[in-house]
């Protein structure tokens, strides 16, 4: 392989990763609420995002031990039990794509 193929300190052109892999935003916390069908991400920065548990089936149907069990790296959540994985960046893309529909 040619050394002149190699990215050496390429940096991030999507703004979601640069937020994230840049700046170092990062889920601080989340809560889970069933009877509202929420899961609530505080992050780094002191804002919130939301998402419906509904969303992903796994989860949907977990109780709510299953829910809190948990591993958060703070760009990603995995539920080693329930075989689920989430992503800030998919959190992010999420608020993106419903945030007109919020205001509206």
């Amino acid at each position: 392989m040619n050394t002149s193929d190699k990215i050496i300190n390429k940096r991030a052109t999507d703004p979601l990763d640069i937020l994230i892999f840049e700046e170092g935003l990062r889920m601080k916390s989340i809560w889970f609420d069933k009877d509202l069908d929420l899961i609530i991400v505080l992050l780094n920065n002191k804002k919130i995002i939301q998402r419906p548990i509904s969303d992903f089936k796994r989860l949907k149907n977990a109780s709510i031990e299953e829910l809190n069990n948990y591993e958060n790296d703070g760009i990603g959540i995995h539920w080693p039990d329930l075989n689920e994985d989430l992503s800030l960046r998919g959190f992010l893309k999420y608020e993106l794509a419903h945030f007109s529909k919020k205001v509206a």
